[in-house]
Order: structure tokens, then C-alpha cells, then sequence
């Protein structure tokens, strides 16, 4: 089995800064991806940062400059530094992995139990 587990919201004032973390642990052989998603009230779950298969990462518009994402491969751990947040970023955060669990079975995809983001004015 495996498991992301999130870290690092709660509450800060607009211009705050957080840091939320994921580790992934279980039966992991690889992990081919590793992004955060939020979701605010009455909102659809929205792509928040994901890595690319350039290399490179994606965020969503109302994001750029002022969040990364970042991963430490040697710990299953991708992080996501949240800056200059905006009460509009409120919402539940969540980690999404596509994890290959050994070497005989593909990708699939898993989904953190999420944490809560609020942005204060």
C-alpha cells in the first residue's frame, strides 16, 4: 500500500508565507510525478503546481512567482513554498503522486488526505 502524507498548512495573514510538504511511503519502486491541487469552497479541485516532462513545472496563472515546487527524490517528499499569499489562495491542499509500486506493475495515481490553507486579509 501507499500513503502521502501532508504537512505544513494552517493559518497565516495575506503576505504570509507556508511551506507544505508530501512524503509518499509504502510499497514504492518509483515515482514518475509528484503535484499539489487545491480546492476552495464551492470550487472545483484545481491544479495548483505540477511537475512537466521537461523538467521544467507548471503552476496555475494566479500563482506564478509567488509559489514552488520542489522535490526531494531520496525522500519521496515534494514541497510546494507557498509566498506572498492572498486570501484567495484559502482552500484545502492536496498532494497527487503517480507512484509505481515495483517493478512488474504500472502507474497509478494517489491522492493525499489534504490540508487546510487560510489566508487571512
Amino acid at each position: 500500500q501507499v500513503q502521502l502524507v501532508e504537512s505544513g498548512g494552517g493559518l497565516v495573514q495575506a503576505g504570509g508565507s507556508l511551506r507544505l510538504s508530501c512524503a509518499a511511503s509504502g510499497s514504492i519502486f518509483r515515482i514518475p510525478a509528484m503535484g499539489w491541487y487545491r480546492q476552495a469552497p464551492g470550487k472545483q479541485r484545481e491544479l495548483v503546481a505540477a511537475p512537466t516532462s521537461s523538467g521544467s513545472s507548471n503552476y496555475t496563472d494566479s500563482v506564478k512567482g509567488r509559489f514552488t515546487i520542489s522535490r526531494n527524490n531520496a525522500k519521496n517528499t515534494v514541497y510546494l513554498q507557498m509566498n506572498s499569499l492572498k486570501p484567495e489562495d484559502t482552500a484545502v491542499y492536496y498532494c497527487n503522486a503517480v507512484i509505481v509500486s515495483s517493478y512488474y506493475s504500472g502507474p497509478r495515481e494517489y491522492w493525499g488526505q489534504g490540508t487546510q490553507v487560510t489566508v487571512s486579509s
